[in-house]
């Protein structure tokens, strides 16, 4: 196989994946303050207390969302490995993808009260929350067809086991990107700048014009699975081909894989859910009055950088040469890092948390990744999709979410809003029941480092 990507599909590759994840972006990080912010924003106390708290409509929405996205996957997946047509489902896909983001902004109280004829308060935010909730689903649907399921087949048939690893390395590093690109134009939303609907409609706009690219600059790849072998089985058997016995068991290192992203996973979505809000109304009130430009701030912002290149540079290397030497301090940083946050609030003192959380959830997510898709047996990219979005998306979305509530609410941590209404916020529990998910990736991983990484010795098994 090659060992390197044309400047083309790596352009390709790199386009569709930034835009991918400004859209994946939106949602996960910005749906949640547009909920806070905008759909709870001035409804009454008893309209509060008339529908599901906030934090509770923020797991419910993720779960929902992440239902969505895995039963779409096993659909759209297989079928696109039957058609061989990864241009059109992505094209496509990425345009509907775009549109219906930018729809986001016209979901307010008083439009949904207007459509629907209602005017009792509770009523009203009840089902505009739900509109919410929804249209995150539909959006979920355009998202997983064309990204989660076509685009990541599409760059396992494209890549190799040693081009992977860098791709996974840019795709980590186009998160930070992407990241950067809507917490930029999403703080005016979340300050109120500009309008929710400004902030939807442009980044929903991007989305949808790379879609229309997409149609002039993506090829459908060669099979690489042999023509016969692709007619045989039928779309209802392909379906459910992850889940035969047989298949897991001559597959059993891309299920350890899949389990121990699925485990770090769900630490991560403990919090992050809650993230932004949790910065908005906890951390910089805490830290009101303090001087951001300070030689006590900058130093150790400047340390952590510095830390955290530092660290995802030695352990990718060592882990290049044994798994195992990059594995287990990566999951031993990130849960110092998950513990230290739970333990304060302080601007400093989360920055030094930030570190080596972010070291160890950012080499595992790109070694383990790679190894994936190097694990996923040739001419079936597309039916696997599916079963790592159980991994990487439903178990997670459903189960960390739902812990994030449960911390949030057993912690109590509340604030007055500029209306008199006393709200539950996140609180910093969170990381603490994150970082008890995040202990339990060495069970998996232990077992899969002792099988080993070899990947010839895998693909002689799926002959």
């Amino acid at each position: 196989m090659e060992n390197k990507l044309s400047k083309r599909l790596w352009f390709n590759i790199l386009l569709f994946n930034l835009m991918g994840a400004i859209a994946w972006n939106v949602e996960n990080m910005y749906f949640n303050t547009f909920l806070y912010n905008s759909v709870y924003a001035g409804a009454s106390a008893d309209a509060i207390a008339g529908t599901m708290a906030p934090t509770t409509a923020i797991s419910r929405m993720v779960a929902i969302s992440a239902i969505t996205a895995v039963l779409t996957t096993f659909i759209m997946g297989t079928l696109s490995d039957k058609m061989k047509k990864r241009k059109v489902f992505i094209s496509v896909g990425y345009i509907a993808w775009g549109i219906i983001t930018g729809l986001f902004g016209f979901i307010t109280r008083d439009n949904i009260a207007s459509v629907f004829g209602l005017s009792e308060a509770a009523t009203v935010l009840t089902v505009t929350v739900w509109a919410v909730i929804i249209m995150d689903a539909v959006m979920t649907f355009m998202g997983s067809t064309s990204n989660d399921s076509v685009f990541n087949a599409w760059v396992t048939e494209v890549t190799s086991p040693a081009t992977r690893p860098k791709v996974e390395t840019a795709f980590t590093f186009i998160g930070f990107i992407a990241m950067g690109i809507v917490m930029g134009v999403g703080t005016f939303a979340q300050s109120g700048a500009i309008s929710y609907q400004v902030f939807f409609l442009a980044l929903g706009a991007i989305v949808t014009v790379c879609g229309i690219a997409g149609l002039f600059l993506l090829k459908d790849p060669e099979p690489k699975a042999e023509p016969e072998t692709l007619a045989k089985s039928s779309y209802w058997s392909d379906l459910f081909y992850g889940f035969r016995p047989s298949v897991i068991k001559n597959n059993s290192r891309l299920y350890l894989t899949l389990a121990s992203v699925g485990l770090f996973n769900i630490a991560f979505q403990v919090f992050f859910p809650y993230l932004f809000v949790y910065l908005q109304y906890v951390v910089l009130p805490a830290n009101e009055g303090l001087n951001f430009l300070s030689a006590g701030v900058i130093i150790p912002a400047v340390l952590v950088i510095a830390f955290l290149i530092a660290g995802i540079v030695i352990l990718m290397k060592v882990s290049d040469k044994n798994k195992a030497y990059g594995f287990v301090p990566a999951v031993i940083l990130m849960v110092i890092g998950l513990f230290i946050l739970s333990r304060t609030t302080n601007l400093v003192g989360v920055l030094v948390g930030v570190g080596p959380t972010l070291i160890g959830y950012l080499v595992l997510t790109i070694q383990l990744n790679a190894a994936i898709r190097d694990f996923i047996p040739v001419g079936k990219e597309g039916l696997f999709q599916g079963i790592r979005m159980i991994f990487v998306v439903l178990i997670p979305m459903v189960v960390g979410p739902v812990m994030g509530d449960i911390a949030c609410r057993n912690s109590a941590v509340t604030y007055m809003n500029e209306y008199g209404v006393e709200t539950i916020v996140p609180s910093s529990s969170m990381f603490l029941y994150s970082c008890i998910f995040a202990v339990l990736v060495f069970v998996p991983l232990g077992v899969l480092i002792k099988k080993g990484f070899e990947i010839k010795e895998i693909r002689k098994s799926r002959r």
